[in-house]
């Protein structure tokens, strides 16, 4: 038996010292309430979405356990444009298993693009990165994840240990139901520290710059039926979405 550990919060106020020291930085409920001027009740409006995903087609180790809608967003001068839809595309050097592939998952529906609680999510973080890295224009890819147990296990980061490619990555828990597992563990990209533990409160949050430090999440098991965990992940690049000439 190996002890699940609590996950490290930082409050809303020390996030950006932490994220400028260490990498990383994750917060509970409340400190992403506050540094992204969000009601939490109005996330949870969005929860019930995550039971109407797509099975991912495009997992290349056989699995039938991962479910997922995307969608792009162009972040500019404090506005929220959805961008047409597209393939999600990695190269090989950030993602070994599945990068240098063009992947078209179903669309986030319009329903949770338009509840206001998505556009203020999307734009406080936006306004968090720019303090760490000034930029004017943010190009975000938002997934919405659920990794089920129905094969017996399921991988949420089925390439392992790993960068997105992109500047910076947030990672919300939204629900984990009848499992164990699912421990986050983050490592320094040119370094040997690193710390596992895990994110268990909804809308918990881990935030990475994806240069300084590489993750993964281990793989979860259930406790007696089936279960499963949610995630919604953004990621944040500056100068064009990944696939971009």
């Amino acid at each position: 038996m190996v002890a699940r550990l609590d996950a490290p919060l930082t409050p809303a106020s020390a996030l950006l010292p932490r994220m400028r020291e260490r990498g990383y930085a994750v917060l509970g409920p409340d400190a992403v309430a506050q540094a992204c001027r969000v009601d939490i009740g109005a996330l949870d409006a969005l929860v019930p979405s995550w039971d109407d995903l797509a099975p991912d087609a495009y997992l290349k180790d056989g699995g039938n356990y991962r479910k997922r809608r995307h969608a792009c967003f162009v972040l500019e001068d404090g506005r929220v444009a959805q961008a047409p839809h597209r393939a999600h595309w990695q190269s090989l050097d950030y993602n070994a298993l599945h990068g240098g592939m063009q992947r078209w998952f179903e669309p986030i529906s319009a329903q949770v693009v338009a509840q206001p609680a998505w556009s203020r999510l999307l734009q406080g973080l936006a306004t968090q990165f720019s303090q760490l890295r000034p930029e004017r224009t943010w190009y975000v890819e938002a997934h919405q994840f659920r990794i089920d147990t129905s094969d017996g296990i399921g991988r949420p980061t089925p390439e392992g240990a790993h960068r997105d490619g992109v500047d910076f990555v947030a990672v919300f828990l939204v629900r984990r139901e009848g499992i164990k597992g699912g421990e986050t563990r983050v490592f320094e990209a040119e370094g040997p520290n690193g710390q596992r533990f895990t994110l268990s409160q909804p809308w918990s949050l881990l935030l990475l710059d994806d240069a300084r430090v590489i993750h993964e999440s281990t793989p979860i098991q259930p406790l007696a039926d089936a279960g499963h965990r949610d995630t919604l992940v953004l990621t944040y690049r500056a100068g064009g979405f990944q696939g971009d000439a």
